[in-house]
């Protein structure tokens, strides 16, 4: 989640756009990235209200610098390249992305090399993923880049994230349908994903309580998966209770928590600013080999 920010990054020309559905049918737009290299297939998901685009210098990193075999971005449904006029933005929710996008891309990523080794990496939303996912079993490990519970309480400045949630935006979706870009919450986003978003950030438990459609607690339960959870001393929302009260459900998988500190990365680093390219050398080169399984790392 983050405010106010221009998220547009180049598509390299040696990368691919794919196309591919979701169980449903939804369809569903990616950019593969292929190398030389045998290291694992990597697959990145996305925060809220940030396109794809956002990764794709780390995409490429991982292939070309790192020896990753594959990296896949792609766009959440009703965001990006993934908006489909057969599908209503107002009936599109949030837990659709994680229960029906994550798996949907994650198959499609396997088909570039099927029994190769897979692993994760997913910014906010894109961590809570793996848990809502049902796919778990499939990563060999994942990267969590600023996962946190909504809860606005836990944020710092959250009051101002729920009047401009629930008194501004809300308005605003019900009477478009979506909340669109330009007011400070990202890229935009499908009326039914805002009002999940905004109900569960009002909520102290999030989705672990009062969702009908699914049981967060044995999702997140069932996972397994090694995870590296790394955050910024200076995110505002990546607060250690906003951080606390999502990685505690994860009861039965190995977590690893990491603090970065921007004074030595060189720079402020915030919420999404992690995979901003110019942390290659400095950010970005720890986590990487800990998803390649390195000793030490």
């Amino acid at each position: 989640m983050q405010t106010g920010l221009s998220l547009s990054e180049t598509i390299s020309a040696g990368a691919e756009a794919v196309r591919f559905e979701a169980v449903d049918g939804h369809p569903l737009e990616g950019t593969l990235t292929r190398g030389a290299g045998d290291g694992p297939l990597v697959l990145i998901s996305a925060a809220t209200a940030v396109k794809r685009g956002f990764y794709q210098k780390f995409a490429e990193s991982l292939v070309t610098d790192h020896g990753f075999r594959a990296a896949l971005t792609y766009d959440y449904r009703g965001t990006g390249g993934s908006v489909s006029r057969d599908f209503n933005p107002r009936h599109i929710s949030m837990a659709d992305w994680g229960m029906k996008d994550f798996p949907a891309a994650l198959t499609r990523l396997e088909r570039v090399a099927p029994g190769h080794p897979v692993v994760g990496v997913g910014q906010s939303f894109g961590g809570q993923a793996l848990g809502l996912g049902n796919v778990s079993q499939r990563f060999e490990r994942y990267l969590m880049v600023a996962t946190i519970s909504g809860y606005w309480r836990n944020l710092e400045g959250g009051l101002k994230l729920y009047a401009l949630m629930n008194l501004i935006a809300n308005p605003v979706a019900a009477v478009l349908g979506h909340v669109p870009a330009g007011m400070g919450l990202g890229s935009g986003l499908p009326g039914g994903v805002f009002a999940d978003w905004t109900r569960w950030c009002r909520r102290p438990d999030y989705f672990f309580a009062g969702e009908s459609r699914f049981d967060a607690k044995r999702l997140f339960a069932s996972v397994r998966t090694p995870i590296l959870a790394i955050g910024a001393t200076d995110d505002p929302w990546g607060t250690p209770a906003a951080r606390e009260a999502i990685m505690r459900h994860f009861v039965n998988a190995p977590v690893e928590t990491r603090w970065l500190d921007p004074q030595a990365a060189g720079g402020p680093i915030g919420h999404l600013d992690f995979f901003r390219s110019r942390f290659r050398e400095t950010l970005w080169p720890g986590p990487i080999a800990w998803l390649k399984g390195e000793v030490g790392a």
